[in-house]
């Protein structure tokens, strides 16, 4: 009786598994001198089968995101009518934003790639824009008011750029929880950044 091979699937793999491996390829030889085929290769796929789930190298670190722009938006669609708008937008984007302590050196990692490689900081806008939109239309929908409109336009801008100041100066200082960053941002932002009474 001889032994059969039988011939199943590949083994699977995820998005998360394709960004840990990129994450420490970028790291360890540099952005530019890792292929999509030495990442596919290292989780066991083609380099075809990679671009199944994400359409360059660049957009692996931006798809947890992503996922963060969508619990925005679910956030805000619960958030009660008598909560400010601001103080809405500045509850959610902090509680989008909570880690476990295990989580931050990873997340310090990934922020700090996007960060100094032009290449990946080149993919943030349209990133960025789903992100700042999120908030946009949380606040259009407080105001009544159209989407693209004047007002909720410049919340969800002000809010990213508040925001984006927070990530940066955690990630050079290293010396809190990231909240405490952002709170204290998006608390300036709404108050007009005037001085607390």
């Amino acid at each position: 009786m001889t032994a059969r091979t039988t011939r199943g699937r590949p083994r699977g793999t995820s998005k998360r598994e394709l960004e840990l491996i990129a994450m420490r390829l970028f790291t360890e030889q540099g952005f530019e001198d890792t292929t999509v085929e030495q990442i596919a290769a290292a989780a066991g796929i083609s380099g075809r089968t990679f671009f199944r789930y994400f359409p360059t190298k660049a957009e692996v670190l931006w798809y947890q995101f992503d996922d963060e722009v969508s619990a925005l938006r679910t956030a805000f669609a619960d958030v009660p009518d008598d909560v400010p708008m601001m103080t809405a937008v500045r509850r959610v984007v902090v509680n989008a934003n909570r880690y476990r302590a295990e989580d931050v050196p990873e997340l310090r990692t990934r922020m700090q790639l996007v960060a100094t490689i032009p290449a990946l900081a080149a993919t943030a806008g349209a990133h960025y824009d789903a992100w700042e939109r999120a908030v946009s239309d949380f606040a259009a929908r407080r105001l009544g008011e159209p989407e693209h409109a004047l007002i909720p336009l410049a919340v969800g801008r002000t809010t990213l750029a508040a925001a984006r100041a927070a990530f940066d100066a955690w990630l050079a200082r290293a010396d809190a929880d990231l909240t405490v960053y952002l709170e204290a941002a998006l608390l300036g932002l709404e108050r007009g950044f005037a001085a607390p009474p």
